[in-house]
């Protein structure tokens, strides 16, 4: 079994102006209309959480690069990240091959100036 993991880092503040400068332009080219309502759901710490899934993404991105044919075949709404019924993040993967993929495990935490994610993927064979 081949295992990867990705991890990416992410100053708070750096999304959150991109989102107050640019807007839903901004939004609605990173982040899927599911992640902007969990996000904007937060209230005054939604910019924590928007960040927090930016990290997953290029974490995400970074774990399974090795196995793209082209790492312009990719964008960042082919990555989601969404919750389960306890709270923790999942990532689903949209208009990406995932058949070589048996699971994928993510993590991810913020403060008040940084938001962090670890992906691990495990492959089939």
């Amino acid at each position: 079994m081949k295992v990867t993991c990705g991890v990416d880092i992410i100053e708070i503040d750096r999304i959150r102006e991109s989102i107050e400068s640019i807007g839903e332009k901004f939004l609605k080219r990173v982040f899927t209309d599911r992640e902007i309502e969990y996000c904007e759901s937060k209230k005054g710490q939604k910019y924590q959480h928007y960040a927090g899934r930016f990290a997953a993404k290029e974490a995400s991105f970074k774990a399974i690069s090795a196995k793209l044919d082209d790492k312009y075949s990719v964008c960042w709404k082919d990555f989601e990240v969404v919750n389960d019924k306890q709270g923790r993040p999942q990532m689903n993967l949209l208009n990406i091959n995932t058949d070589e993929i048996e699971s994928i495990d993510v993590s991810i935490s913020h403060c008040k100036l940084y938001a962090t994610a670890n992906v691990v993927v495990s492959y089939k064979n």
